[in-house]
């Protein structure tokens, strides 16, 4: 299909009839010859003298030409363009970030994986974080460990490969061996800050109590829950450890339920995937849809036209006035 960018443009079509009859003809002044036998040559010739001007008359194609350069000049400026059919592009509108305790408890061994051999936290967190990403193919996102104090592992991407490689990349103890909890969701939302999507989702992964926070995990919930993050806490391992290894239930309960999240316990590596399971079914996938139709501008093989055509005839012109020329010198 074809549309113009400025078809108001096309109103300058009649410009040249306006300029004919309202503005008044060009005259051009030239030198005569007198002659004193001017009665004779009248008299010979039968032409009777008289005041007025020469008009030079164009060739027919001249005038055809003429008025098909002038819309063809017209139709340019009016920018012809040629529009193709509607692209839609799905993309995400959601950024999804997650957040994993790689505190010295991680390394217990209490977990089955899928052949019943026993591994330890951080493994088979990796392992069934691998498939819930399958399950968030559209999703930007983003990566955060953290120990005596976190760091952005992954900023939010939609490059999901690269993403699984630097969570494969994760070790315990890599970012201390204590568990700075509160910490972790500050750095989130400070990642959230630049994120133009209004669908922010934290999930958090640890099996420990915050023991050296500098921002109150409670108080951090707060935050987010203004910015719009709702935060999904997954408590890994036994709840009955004590010590500093003991879940804060009580405090990943209130997080959640601040942010409008979910909290959820996992004990092995199947409740972990009923966990996810739930969570996906809690945060659907969502769809920004952007259309648009791809244009090609047409004018300058309008603008050609007239160029070339104006070319030969000024060359075929050029050719004829040579031979004319020619001819009357060997006369």
């Amino acid at each position: 299909m074809i549309e113009f960018a400025y078809p108001w443009l096309i109103l300058a079509l009649p410009l040249p009839l306006v300029a004919y009859f309202v503005l008044p003809a060009y005259k051009e002044r030239k030198s005569s010859v007198k002659v004193p036998f001017f009665r004779r040559l009248v008299e010979l010739t039968g032409e009777k003298p008289s005041r007025g001007a020469v008009v030079l008359e164009r060739m027919l194609f001249q005038k055809a030409w003429l008025v098909i350069s002038w819309l063809f000049i017209v139709l340019a400026l009016a920018k012809p363009q040629w529009v193709g059919e509607p692209i839609v592009i799905d993309k995400s509108g959601r950024d999804l970030m997650i957040a994993v305790d790689l505190s010295g408890s991680m390394e217990s061994t209490d977990f089955l994986d899928e052949s019943g051999q026993q591994v330890d936290r951080l493994t088979a967190v990796k392992s069934v974080l691998a498939e819930f990403i399958t399950q968030r193919a559209h999703d930007r996102l983003g990566l955060i460990v953290f120990g005596d104090a976190p760091f952005l592992q992954a900023p939010f991407t939609e490059d999901h490969e690269t993403w699984l490689t630097l969570l494969a990349e994760t070790e315990t103890g890599m970012a201390g061996m204590s568990t700075a909890f509160g910490d972790a969701i500050g750095l989130s939302i400070k990642a959230f800050e630049n994120s133009d999507t209004e669908n922010r989702v934290l999930i958090v992964l640890t099996d420990g109590n915050d023991t050296g926070s500098k921002v109150p995990p409670i108080d951090a919930a707060k935050v987010a829950d203004q910015l719009g993050v709702t935060i999904y806490t997954i408590a890994i391992g036994d709840p009955a450890t004590t010590g500093e290894e003991a879940l804060d239930i009580d405090t990943l309960k209130r997080i959640a339920e601040i942010t409008s999240g979910g909290y959820y316990q996992a004990l092995d590596r199947e409740q972990l995937e009923r966990v996810y399971r739930q969570i996906n079914e809690l945060e659907p996938a969502i769809f920004e849809s952007l259309s648009y139709r791809p244009k090609q501008s047409l004018h300058h093989y309008l603008l050609a036209i007239v160029m070339v055509g104006y070319l030969l005839f000024f060359s075929l012109m050029t050719v004829v006035s040579y031979k004319n020329q020619r001819g009357v010198m060997d006369v």
